[in-house]
């Protein structure tokens, strides 16, 4: 795989998974987070093993690597997801977003201490492009992060997922991006559903069944293939071949893809994250020059 094709697979991937907020917002009312959680990786689960036995055969699942694949999944998926929500409820949906932001920090970080990649000026200015649009990408909500515990929860959150996206390729070798996808979607499902039954169990908030409709059956399927199976999918196919440090920097450009599908559904338009959209850009052609290219991992 070419370097421009890994980049548009990692885009496809930010579009795909720009498609969940929007959906989500059907669903958040008439479906408490964790469960949601839970149907949207169950969704996503059910799409994507059945393709990956009828691509790779039943012998696929008896050569993984399962108490492996579990655990990066159940940490880097699950946990990640509980904490995601944790963070939504202790603050709002813009904070969490400019902790996420860091990613492209903590992924180079990461590639710098673990493979040895240098610390390159190309590389410090893709990091700051990276980071610099995917704030500006936020537009005016920036004013309203808050300081507290639920940055704590996000940050963790963002953490986790960046160190589970890095597992998912140095500690699955010879897998393909396929298996790679579904084994640890298959324990980031276990961690959720136990953590789902536990809090039914102890009495927590339930599903409203009766405001669920056929809208928000069709929200939920949205936000599991789209927002979790194709974009997971294709996103471990570019970390598997730009690593975990240059994937990370498409994540800032996601708040402009969010608004782009907003704008189709009657949102305005808006100039300041195109703006922002193209310093992530900026910054993503920034970082794979000359040497500032990662050290190969294990595809």
């Amino acid at each position: 795989m070419t370097p421009f094709r890994a980049n548009l697979i990692l885009l496809l991937s930010m579009l795909s998974w720009a498609a969940a907020p929007p959906a989500a917002g059907y669903l958040i009312g008439p479906v408490p987070p964790l469960p949601l959680t839970f149907a949207r990786i169950g969704i996503a689960t059910a799409v994507l093993l059945p393709l990956w036995l009828w691509r790779e055969g039943a012998g696929a699942l008896t050569r993984a690597p399962w108490a492996r694949a579990l655990g990066i999944g159940a940490i880097g998926l699950g946990a990640c997801g509980v904490l995601l929500v944790m963070a939504q409820a202790e603050t709002d949906a813009v904070t969490v977003a400019v902790i996420s932001a860091t990613a492209p920090v903590i992924g180079m970080a990461l590639e710098c201490l673990l493979d040895g990649r240098p610390v390159t000026l190309p590389l410090i200015g893709g990091i700051a492009l990276s980071v610099t649009g995917g704030l500006l990408s936020l537009g005016s909500g920036i004013g309203g992060l808050e300081i507290g515990l639920g940055m704590v929860y996000a940050f963790s959150s963002v953490l986790l997922y960046t160190i589970g996206s890095r597992l998912t390729i140095t500690a699955l070798p010879g897998m393909s991006p396929l298996g790679r996808t579904t084994l640890p979607l298959i324990g980031a499902l276990a961690a959720t559903g136990l953590c789902t039954a536990m809090l039914t169990s102890a009495g927590g908030p339930a599903v409203n069944w009766p405001a669920i409709g056929p809208r928000e059956v069709l929200a939920l399927c949205i936000y599991g293939i789209f927002g979790m199976a194709i974009s997971q999918l294709t996103w471990i196919a570019g970390v598997g071949h730009l690593g975990i440090g240059t994937a990370t920097l498409h994540m800032n450009a996601a708040p402009f893809y969010v608004m782009v599908f907003l704008f189709l559904l009657g949102d305005p338009w808006n100039w300041v994250q195109v703006a922002g959209a193209a310093l992530v850009a900026a910054g993503v052609l920034l970082a794979q020059t000359g040497t500032a290219r990662r050290a190969p991992v294990t595809e």
